[in-house]
């Protein structure tokens, strides 16, 4: 049976600051996210109030924007490393 003759560095733990790190950058990413589509649903349906439109048609076209932006941020952000 062969042993490891080097003890577990704290490198290789489930708190090493390479994984927080990317915990911290992917959980960035989501919550930027959120805010972006959430942003952009509440001036969507502001518009609708403030217009009095029969159908919510600012909330849905800025609830697609938001999707495409967050998709765009997210994109972005996962690619540049």
């Amino acid at each position: 049976m062969a042993t490891n003759p080097l003890p577990p560095s704290d490198a290789d733990g489930p708190n090493s600051p390479d994984r927080l790190r990317a915990f911290a950058k992917y959980s960035g990413i989501a919550f930027q996210m959120l805010a972006t589509i959430g942003l952009s649903a509440w001036a969507g349906t502001w518009l609708d109030g403030h217009f009095q439109t029969k159908n919510p048609w600012w909330t849905i076209g800025l609830m697609l924007f938001g999707v495409l932006a967050a998709l765009y941020q997210v994109i972005r952000g996962l690619t540049k490393g």
